[in-house]
Order: C-alpha cells, then structure tokens, then sequence
C-alpha cells in the first residue's frame, strides 16, 4: 500500500500524474533493478528497447504504486523495493521480445535484476517471465504456421497431380 500524505505537493501531485499517464498508455509491465548500471549502459538498453515499441522509465517507488493503486490494476507494489526501473510495453503482442532483450542484456551486466511483470494482467515472477521470453512471438507463430501450411498445400497438390496423371495414364484414348 502506498503512503500518502495529508497533503500533497503540488509537484508531487503533478510527477504522480506523469506516471499515471504513462502507466495508462501501456499494456505490459516488466519491473527491474538497475542499481549498479552505468549511464552507458542503461543507455544501450534504452536504445534496444525503443526499438520494439518499449520506453524504459525509472519511477519513483511511491509514485508508481500511487498510481497503480489509482489506475486500480494488479497489486505490483511488491516490486517497488529499491531503485526501480519499469519496461513499458504499449505494443499488441511481441512483449515476449521486450523480456527477451532484458534477459539477454542481463547476461552481459548481471547488475540489471529482473524482479518480475504485469503481462496482460496477469503477474510473472521472473522464473516465468524468462519462461515467456523464450516462447516464439506472434510474427513467429503465423511464419511457422504459414510454412506449414503452404507444404501441406504443395503436398497435396503434387498428390492431385500424380493421381491426375495416373488417371489419364489408365484411360484408353
């Protein structure tokens, strides 16, 4: 549960405003720890998310639960302890790319901790988001699901064909 107090600074009410917007805006959460990272470091990751529709916040812990509280979405107050950062997904699919790049990048700069996530509102613990991040992604899944359909269309369609020709083979002219 987040403090509050009596009464709220107007700065404190507008920066807890800010993170209400950009927590509305956005589908999917991935919580980390980014103690321990350098500004370069942070940096590349920032840029490698960006590519895939993500921005990566680093919030203030009691504004964030505020806010969450506000927006009355899953309690993720749990991973607001200590310095952290939040991946917002505001994408359709492909959030199993963002965790993806988050664990990849982790393994270069293990100081980037992976605390967990809200994914379609419905909470991951980090064992299972890595889990999520090594399933393929919904772009994946149609190209897969494409290929297999179009050998089984020629499949059949040299089936047909031989049937065809054998068929006329068989038929005195």
């Amino acid at each position: 549960m987040a403090i509050k107090a009596k009464q709220l600074q107007a700065a404190k009410t507008e920066a807890i405003a800010d993170v209400k917007a950009c927590f509305e805006a956005t589908n999917d959460f991935i919580f980390t720890e980014y103690r321990g990272l350098t500004v370069e470091q942070i940096t590349a990751l920032r840029s490698q998310l960006r590519e895939k529709n993500c921005t990566y916040k680093v919030v203030k812990n009691n504004f964030a639960r505020i806010a969450f509280e506000e927006l009355k979405k899953s309690d993720v107050s749990s991973y607001f302890v200590g310095p952290t950062a939040v991946a917002l997904y505001a994408g359709e699919d492909e959030v199993n790319s963002v965790a993806k790049i988050l664990f990849e990048f982790a393994k270069d700069a293990p100081a980037l901790v992976i605390k967990g996530a809200l994914v379609g509102g419905e909470i991951y613990d980090p064992a299972k988001l890595e889990a999520f991040s090594k399933l393929p992604g919904k772009k994946e899944l149609i190209s897969m699901l494409m290929s297999a359909m179009q050998a089984t269309t020629s499949k059949l369609a040299r089936t047909l064909k031989a049937v065809a020709d054998k068929k006329a083979s068989e038929t005195p002219a």
